[in-house]
């Protein structure tokens, strides 16, 4: 649990006069989930899109595996081993779950990108995209057409997608929304496997999940981080409790 992954050190973000993201500082361990939570606003979804790339810095610096990679697009941060969800589903509706975990395989694959054609022939490639679809439990609709799929196991596709990539860093955007309890609770298990070997950080408003899920945990309140910890300590801090918790998530004295 000593190696660290990630590493974000004073990541800001302005939009003209609004700090988005202020000062925010966090490390993320191999076999670590690290929940980031907060009131809607709080930069949550701001803080992963710097971590993935998807958003310029207007300061500070991020490490992977001890590289810095602060100057890297997305597009460079992906080939060295940061893989991201978003809120909102980004699937290929009309291919088949295979298909579209084959071509996220192929994104990462050593050998330029090629055609479906040329794609179907490369037995690692079709290997790595079969093993993603089996750690997220979607062997028996492998050949089923994406938008014929429910919500959660779309969900459950676009995670093995991410896997597909062969990630050392996975960052999760809400992995939650929009499902019925059965189907969150599928994904929950999903996630909690995802941290064997990699680092994982969780943004998700379902605090139940978070509590189960996360290792540790920093919370945020306009841009900044107010608190951080383990569950208990972030349970009954003081600041957090206030901003976000309420008293229903502290723990009894």
């Amino acid at each position: 649990m000593d190696d660290v992954l990630l590493e974000a050190r004073n990541l800001s973000k302005r939009y003209g006069g609004l700090h988005a993201v202020a000062d925010v500082t966090l490390s993320v361990r191999r076999g670590e989930i690290h929940a980031v939570i907060g009131p809607n606003g709080a930069g949550k979804s701001t803080l992963v899109n710097l971590l993935s790339g998807d958003a310029k810095l207007s300061g500070g610096a991020i490490a992977l595996s001890g590289r810095d990679v602060t100057g890297l697009g997305p597009d460079a941060r992906a080939l060295a081993g940061i893989a991201r969800s978003y809120q909102k589903t980004m699937i290929f509706p009309g291919s088949t779950v295979f298909e579209n975990v084959r071509l996220a395989a192929q994104a990462r694959a050593p050998k330029p990108l090629r055609m479906f054609g040329a794609a179907i022939a490369d037995a690692d490639v079709n290997a790595k995209a079969e093993a993603a679809v089996a750690e997220v439990g979607l062997t028996s609709r492998i050949d089923t057409v994406a938008r014929d799929m429910s919500h959660g196991e779309q969900r459950q596709l676009e995670i093995a997608m991410v896997l597909a990539t062969d990630p050392t860093v996975i960052l999760l955007d809400e992995p939650l929304a929009g499902m019925g309890h059965a189907e969150a609770q599928r994904v929950v298990s999903i996630v909690l496997r995802l941290k064997a070997g990699r680092a994982v950080v969780l943004v998700e408003h379902d605090m139940d999940a978070v509590f189960a899920l996360a290792d540790r945990l920093t919370v945020m309140a306009d841009g900044r981080v107010i608190g951080s910890g383990n569950p208990d300590e972030v349970r009954n801090h003081p600041a957090v409790r206030a901003a976000y918790l309420g008293h229903d998530h502290g723990v009894a004295a």
